[in-house]
Formats: structure tokens, C-alpha cells, sequence
């Protein structure tokens, strides 16, 4: 009687595998891992960044030592709004970055008197402020500006003190506090003139 087989029969000498290939191999997949690595990276990089908070001038907000992330496309893709937390180049210091709330837009006339922020006589109400300013001033954003507080009001170095950011100078749109993990949170960004009585 013959006998049919309906599966190959196993070759059953062990086949050698070439040392050099496997090694090879290896060096091309650690290659491939790292050059994605790279990639990702740079992506990353290239529409976001990360930022650590380094003083109370936006207390309690934010505090000193939490790391925030920035959406660094977000102003090449839309304008800024009032409320925006934002990063930007200090304007009389470019080699620093600041944090601030944006309060005036080109074209608004910002004002603060009796411990109130007025844009446009609008009256903001902002519960997310330490205090109240102690400060009085008026001033009128120019374009292609922006008008800048911190949200601790009297323990800020923003635009009543040094003036106006130019909109070229803004890294991007402050996003979330991911650092220390018990700080964190996604940052509101409240439309405060629209939102105000």
C-alpha cells in the first residue's frame, strides 16, 4: 500500500542560521527605532513645548515649578482671544520667556482703576486673580499687539509695567499643567470680555 502525505514532511536536519544576518538585523532595527525616535521627537518639537513656571507672577493659576505644555501652532492656526494664557519672548529680553494672560487685543483700549480691568469700558470679572490690581493706568493695545497681565495682579512685570508683546514674539498658547502629576490640569482659557456682565 503507498502512502500519501497530505502535509509536507519536516525536513529534518536543523537548519543553520547565519550569524552575521542576525546580528545585521539587529543593527538595522535599532537603526529604524531611533531614526522614528528622531522623527517624533522634531514632530513634537515643531507644534508644541514645554515650559517650567519660574516665579508667583501667575499664582494661583500657576505656581513656580510646574511644567506647563505650549501649543506653538495655535496662533498660526487662529488669533489670539482675551483670557489666552500664552508664552512670548519678554519684549525687553527676547532670551526669556514670560507666561501672562492676554487681556487686550489690537485695536483694545485696556483700563484699570478701583481695583477693575475695563477693555473696551467693558468691566472683566476674573475669578481666577489673586487680588485685585492696586495699580490705575490706560492704555490702547497698537496693532499687531497684544496686552498682557499675569493673574497675581500686584506681583506681576507685565504690560503696565513694560508695555505691549508683539504678536511675532508669542511661542504659542499655554495647553496643560502635566508636572508635578498632583498639579495637573488643562488650562481654561475663558473668553473674559464676552464672558462679562
Amino acid at each position: 500500500m503507498e502512502n500519501f502525505h497530505t502535509e509536507p514532511i519536516p525536513d529534518e536536519r536543523p537548519v543553520k542560521k547565519s550569524t552575521r544576518s542576525g546580528c545585521l538585523g539587529l543593527f538595522i532595527d535599532t537603526i529604524e527605532t531611533v531614526l522614528l525616535a528622531v522623527v517624533l521627537f522634531l514632530g513634537i518639537n515643531a507644534i508644541s513645548a514645554r515650559v517650567r513656571v519660574e516665579n508667583i507672577s501667575m499664582k494661583p493659576t500657576l505656581q513656580p515649578n510646574e511644567f506647563v505644555l505650549i501649543n506653538k501652532l495655535a496662533y498660526e492656526l487662529g488669533k489670539p482671544s482675551h483670557g489666552d494664557v500664552i508664552v512670548f519672548h519678554y519684549p525687553l529680553d527676547p532670551t526669556q520667556d514670560y507666561i501672562k494672560r492676554v487681556i487686550g487685543l489690537p485695536g483694545d483700549t485696556v483700563t484699570v482703576g478701583g481695583g477693575i480691568v475695563y477693555v473696551n469700558n467693558t468691566p472683566l470679572t476674573e475669578p481666577y486673580i489673586a487680588q485685585k490690581p492696586t495699580y490705575t493706568g490706560t492704555w490702547k493695545v497698537p496693532a499687531n499687539s497684544l496686552f498682557v497681565l499675569g493673574d497675581n495682579r500686584n506681583e506681576s512685570s507685565d504690560s503696565h509695567i513694560w508695555g505691549f508683546v508683539p504678536l511675532s514674539d508669542v511661542v504659542g498658547k499655554a495647553l496643560v499643567v502635566y508636572w508635578p502629576l498632583d498639579s495637573m490640569q488643562i488650562l481654561d482659557h475663558p473668553d473674559i470680555v464676552k464672558a462679562a456682565p
